[in-house]
Order: C-alpha cells, then structure tokens, then sequence
C-alpha cells in the first residue's frame, strides 16, 4: 500500500506516519527525515537545504524529486511505502506520479491531516525541536508557504479522487482511528 500523509506543519503528520508504519509493516520515506540528517551530518546537500529552511522556504523540486526518486528505487519500499512531507508541489506530485506508473505501481491513498492554524502554531512552538525557523513569525512564512505551495498538491489528488479528509485534531489515537476507517 502507497500512502501520501499530508497536511500543514504542525499537523501531526510524523506521528501518525509511525502509527501507518507500524500497523502495516511497510517502511516510512520522509523527507525532512533525510534533510534533518543531511542538515546534523552537515553534507553538502545538509548546508544547502538547511540555509534554505532556515529562510522558511521549500527545498526546490528537482532536488527533492531526485532524493526521492533514488530512495523509492530501494527493495525495502517495492511493497509499499507512507510518504511524509512529498510531495509538497504540484510538480513533486506529477513526478511522482510518473515514477510509480513506470514502475506498475500507484497510489492507493492521499491522507491529509486538518487542523486550525492556532493548533499549528501552538504544536509547533511546543513540540521543542529546537528548528531555527521554530518561532512564531516563521511559522506564519511556512503556513503561507504551505498555502500557496503545497495545498494545490491536494487538487491533484482530488481529482484522482484519493484524498481522504481526516480531522486532524483529538488524541493521537483518535486521529488514527479516523485515518484507519478512511482506508478501510
């Protein structure tokens, strides 16, 4: 199974892609994973996405498509895979559209997580990463950046009519109850 966890920062989307992870037995691709080790193992790719993030701006597609690309190419993810934070543009999801139909493969869900954007802000001020760009005024730069980049990715998907709506808000285990009965 080939899902897409999607929703705003702060939505909850981490948390739940190891609930999805876990109760399926498939493995778990997230990009802010791999720029997060980039970034700490402070690789050449690191330094550039991470001067990037700390501006509030999307890593640029051609870079995550390739990244991407390459990790899905990988045995561990032919059964099946739940993508965290991609795509994140119309042009990511075109992309990846394209890889799994080369490769006989599709999507089978587009989950996204809706939450208010005081909750976002509130979550993201409190989970305590420590990010650089962790500070209500760049929250509110990746919340329009989100807007204006990223939920347009959800009309693609819509038109493929596999986008199931979860209510983003409740205990953890509540939202993947709900997450659950939409891909059942």
């Amino acid at each position: 199974m080939n899902i897409i966890l999607f929703g705003p920062p702060g939505a909850g989307k981490g948390t739940q892609a190891e609930k999805l992870v876990s109760h399926f037995n498939i493995p778990h691709l997230s990009t802010g994973n791999i720029f997060r080790a980039n970034i700490k193992q402070q690789t050449p790719l690191g330094k550039i996405v991470k001067a990037i993030l700390d501006d509030g701006k999307l890593v640029p597609d051609e870079t995550v498509v390739e990244i991407v690309a390459d990790e899905l190419k990988k045995n561990e993810y032919h059964e099946g895979v739940v993508l965290d934070g991609f795509p994140r543009t119309v042009k990511q999801a075109e992309s990846l559209d394209q890889f799994f139909s080369g490769n006989g493969r599709g999507i089978d869900a587009f989950v996204t997580l809706t939450v208010p954007e005081e909750e976002l802000i509130n979550r993201i001020l409190n989970r305590g990463q420590g990010r650089s760009d962790d500070t209500p005024e760049k929250i509110k730069t990746r919340l329009q950046v989100y807007h204006d980049e990223t939920e347009p990715v959800l009309n693609h998907y819509k038109k493929q009519d596999l986008v199931k709506e979860i209510d983003g808000v409740g205990s953890v285990d509540e939202i993947f109850s709900r997450i659950l009965e939409a891909l059942d």
